[in-house]
């Protein structure tokens, strides 16, 4: 095997759906060019112990190096003691930042030996941003990999603008009832989908102090597709205080996970129903609902009289943002009887191995909480979307797919869930959800447009295609860095 030149440290955020999309990039990165080697620094997420999910996920990375990927282990920081004073979001930072000295020591042997590669550039997941000053240490140039979407940075970046050079009351305006231009969307934008983070002081100030070095990067790599979200993506490649943004997009793990013995009896229910007659509802590892509104969803699916798959998932009490876990007995929450009267249409469920599911023939329709992954494997799918966004910046993902690109119908675009005091949340009608999924289903001009979008999300990453084209020449580009 020829040696690689060129090699290129991953950092991605502490967090399984940041590690994963990262290894997928950096499996097509190697692919594309025998030139590339990627070494993976890998941040264990805070308090993670010794056999959970996470754990055992990196373990089996470091373990299984891939060609010329390998991957380490930075060792384990303790949480900063900021909690209280800072605030998740920016002890979160804190946290992260805590682990530059791990990464500039690892950098500083690899550079030292001799013979190795040299180090072509980093690059940072958006939560990493801290890591340009180590990058910047080593003359070696940072490029960001933004795990969601083009409108979502151009959102992100214009709240920078307006803060640092409008000087405008971000919490001000967002918590006010108004719509605003902002580059990267067609229409205005309403602040009742702006995400929660711009809601609150330390939130903000996170936000903007990354928008600020997003720009000193040497170039953000998007998971999205130029066909997708053409406006959003010219937009920012005519801004000269953007760096270049190369969409590389749609970057999916399709390979079949470890299929636990429950997938299988899904996908055997799912064999034995009508093509595109089932509409799943999942929303993400963190989604979960309180009993009332679990029950709303209940009646809904049933008055709706369509077939469905629900992955039905409770979060643990008292936790903020958490891992959910499956019930015992979904029964306990559900409506009496519920069960038993759906049982020749409708089946529920724990976990789902959502690409599969969304893979499968039978499945016409997603309820979706709207993270950018989700959204990605639906259109690769062809499967239409029902918007439910819980957290994060997913109602401005609702947003864009709804009025923006007309690529999805509403359940509703500004749900939140309150986690701070779920007495505000609001609850959603039984009425509004079966008229989402009645549209969902029945509504064939989406579904039209989204067949055709995911032929061109196919197509797109294929040779000829343009985020075929955005990784080649992103590959020139670290090629260029070492010589």
């Amino acid at each position: 095997m020829a040696h690689s030149l060129a090699e290129l440290v991953f950092i991605p955020a502490p967090g399984v759906g940041h590690i994963m999309s990262t290894i997928e990039i950096a499996k097509l990165f190697v692919s594309r060019d025998h030139r590339l080697s990627v070494t993976v620094l890998i941040i264990k997420p805070p308090g993670s112990s010794s056999g959970s999910a996470i754990t055992t996920y990196i373990e089996s990375l470091a373990k299984d190096n891939m060609d010329r990927i390998s991957f380490i282990e930075l060792p384990q920081n303790e949480i900063p003691k900021t909690v209280a004073s800072k605030g998740q979001l920016q002890t979160f930072m804190d946290f992260v930042q805590n682990h530059c000295i791990h990464v500039r020591n690892i950098v500083a042997d690899k550079i030292s030996r001799p013979g190795s590669s040299r180090v072509a550039g980093f690059v940072i997941d958006m939560f990493c941003t801290c890591m340009i000053d180590v990058a910047n240490e080593f003359n070696v140039p940072t490029y960001v990999f933004f795990t969601s979407n083009a409108a979502f940075l151009g959102f992100q970046l214009h709240i920078q603008t307006l803060s640092d050079d409008q000087n405008q009351d971000i919490i001000q305006l967002s918590l006010s009832d108004t719509e605003i231009p902002v580059p990267g969307f067609v229409k205005p934008v309403p602040t009742k989908v702006f995400p929660t983070v711009v809601q609150n002081k330390e939130t903000v100030d996170v936000m903007v102090s990354t928008g600020r070095r997003l720009r000193e990067v040497k170039a953000i790599i998007v998971n999205s597709f130029l066909e997708l979200e053409t406006h959003a993506v010219e937009s920012l490649s005519s801004d000269n205080t953007v760096p270049l943004v190369y969409p590389v997009g749609p970057i999916l793990n399709l390979e079949r996970g470890s299929s636990k013995p429950s997938d299988d009896n899904i996908i055997r229910w799912l064999d034995n129903q009508p093509p595109s007659s089932v509409v799943f509802l999942c929303f993400g590892s963190m989604g979960s609902f309180d009993e009332v509104q679990v029950k709303e969803i209940a009646y809904a699916l049933e008055q709706s009289g369509h077939r469905f798959l629900w992955s039905l998932r409770k979060g643990a009490p008292g936790m903020i943002s958490t891992i959910t876990s499956d019930y015992e007995d979904p029964g306990v929450v559900l409506p009496e009887g519920f069960l038993e009267r759906t049982s020749e249409k409708g089946k529920v469920i724990g976990w789902a191995p959502q690409v599969e599911v969304l893979a499968h023939r039978a499945v016409g329709g997603f309820v979706s909480h709207c993270g950018w992954n989700s959204l990605l494997e639906s259109l690769w799918f062809g499967v239409p979307v029902a918007t439910w966004p819980l957290s994060a910046e997913q109602q401005l993902n609702a947003f864009e797919m709804v009025v923006e690109l007309g690529l999805a119908v509403e359940i509703k675009l500004d749900f939140k869930k309150c986690v701070f005091n779920p007495k505000e949340t609001i609850l959603i009608k039984k009425e509004e959800i079966e008229s989402g999924i009645r549209r969902l289903m029945e509504d064939d001009s989406v579904r039209t447009k989204v067949k055709k979008i995911s032929e061109k999300s196919r197509s797109t990453v294929v040779e000829g295609g343009s985020s075929y084209a955005s990784v080649g020449s992103l590959i020139q580009d670290f090629i260029r860095n070492i010589s």
